[in-house]
């Protein structure tokens, strides 16, 4: 009998050891897509909540993992951890859990915005039908609005048991708040080649703090007004700063796949898998002393492989991240006419060459400290923070059309052009969702029944 290469003796890419920094930087330039490869991938996160804006509980005959279950009917076959779903797959469409029961769906990747926009409204239709009767209703928004941080149940997952230790003993304070009440929708890009991906992240890096400001829909804790409009961007504020926030590298002439994988190696690691299980660190581990020494756990030595790299980049959370695509990452989950139009924005401004130019000469006189000030002032301002010399507001209207001009050079972006017209509106008139949403609450006397109603996606 023929016999076949032991599998114990072959190496999975994930398993292929880490032997040199060069390695690393080669994992990005083996992830260039030629032009008309190029896609958009959407992910949204929605907040699941009763009609009277109470959170939903994992457990029971009316909670997620019932709601979860009701998914394989439409075609999605589970992901199971510990005899739970932690997510559903049908194609390359996945729906899973965040830490705090928010329901996320990150469609295949889609030629065109309008695509995609396409393929997340059926999804929520889907979605609606098999929740209904369940009394699971999704609303819109960047942070749970009602409830406190105690209603809020957390995922059995052990990814996010690990992160619940790890992030508020390196000094996060509003880690959990992270975790389990706030919401985004995120936008990942290709890219042709290392100098593109730079340009991208450069330009994206630059207007980041702008697009959180146009987005922000999170005025609401604890059922009040908060001060903020985007309390989700205040709370990752305080998450965890080794991996959060702006890269200045990113921004100058400089910058390269080495510099990310330079940054990314100092940045302390949560865990790693082996044989399905979770090892986690204590926060003095980062990726570069893994791999240069190992790890010891329980007798055994361990040590670092590609799969390692590839996981440690998914727990590094800039507001550009880069892993196999470039993933745009500051916004609210806002309402989808909003939502939607974020992502026209982002392919306007990152498959197109002369509007990311523009987008970058658009901020560029901004110094690094007065990129971070603004990062700091939009949570509670919105478009009414400053970068520099410029408010916001008086930037808004330019780079909303500037991501039009380029939409209209993009092949089909002449369609995905059209979605712009909210952010256009909100531009022009100097505001976000969050100041609609505390115009709808003072009209609703705060009532959540009727708020649930009013901010509900459709």
């Amino acid at each position: 009998m023929l016999l076949q290469p032991s599998a114990a003796i072959v190496n999975t890419p994930a398993q292929e050891p880490v032997t040199s920094f060069l390695q690393l930087v080669r994992y990005f330039e083996q992830q260039a897509t030629p032009q008309v490869g190029w896609r958009v991938g959407l992910e949204h996160e929605k907040l699941a909540v009763r009609r009277n804006g109470a959170p939903i509980p994992f457990e029971g005959p009316q909670g997620l993992w019932a709601l979860l279950q009701r998914c394989e009917r439409l075609g999605f076959v589970p992901e199971m951890e510990a005899g739970h779903p932690i997510a559903l797959w049908r194609g390359d469409d996945k729906i899973s859990l965040e830490p705090g029961g928010q329901v996320e769906m990150s469609a295949a990747p889609a030629q065109t915005m309008t695509q995609a926009a396409s393929a997340m409204r059926s999804h929520l239709r889907e979605l609606r039908a098999v929740a209904q009767d369940l009394d699971i209703t999704f609303i819109a928004g960047g942070f749970r609005p009602f409830g406190t941080l105690e209603d809020v149940p957390w995922q059995p997952k052990r990814r996010y048991e690990i992160m619940r230790r790890f992030l508020p003993a390196q000094g996060g304070r509003l880690a959990w708040e992270m975790m389990k009440r706030t919401a985004t929708v995120q936008f990942n890009f290709d890219f042709l080649n290392e100098a593109d991906a730079v340009e991208r992240m450069r330009s994206a890096f630059a207007v980041s703090s702008l697009v959180t400001a146009l987005s922000a829909s999170s005025p609401f804790v604890d059922g009040k007004p908060s001060g903020y409009r985007s309390y989700r961007a205040a709370v990752w504020l305080e998450t965890d700063e080794h991996r959060c926030g702006l890269l200045p590298f990113a921004l100058g002439p400089e910058s390269s796949f080495a510099g990310y994988a330079d940054w990314a190696l100092d940045v302390p690691m949560f865990f790693i898998v082996r044989n399905d299980q979770h090892i986690a660190f204590d926060g003095s581990v980062t990726f570069r002393s893994f791999w240069q020494r190992g790890f010891e756990h329980q007798g055994q030595q361990h040590h670092a492989t590609m799969g390692d790299w590839e996981t440690h980049l998914s727990t590094v959370f800039p507001e550009v991240r880069l892993k196999k695509t470039i993933e745009m990452r500051g916004a609210d989950a806002a309402p989808l006419p909003v939502a939607f139009g974020l992502g026209a924005l982002w392919r306007g401004l990152t498959d197109d060459p002369l509007a990311r130019q523009a987008a970058w000469e658009l901020v560029a006189y901004a110094t690094s400290d007065e990129r971070e000030v603004t990062r700091r002032e939009v949570p509670a301002l919105g478009l009414g923070a400053r970068l520099g010399r410029f408010a916001l507001k008086d930037l808004a209207p330019k780079l909303v059309q500037i991501a039009a001009q380029g939409l209209a050079r993009l092949p089909g972006g002449e369609g995905d052009v059209a979605l712009l017209d909210p952010l256009v509106e909100l531009a022009q008139q100097g505001r976000c969702p969050a100041d609609e949403m505390l115009a709808t609450f003072a009209q609703h006397q705060g009532d959540p029944t009727a708020l649930v109603a009013a901010w509900e996606l459709h």
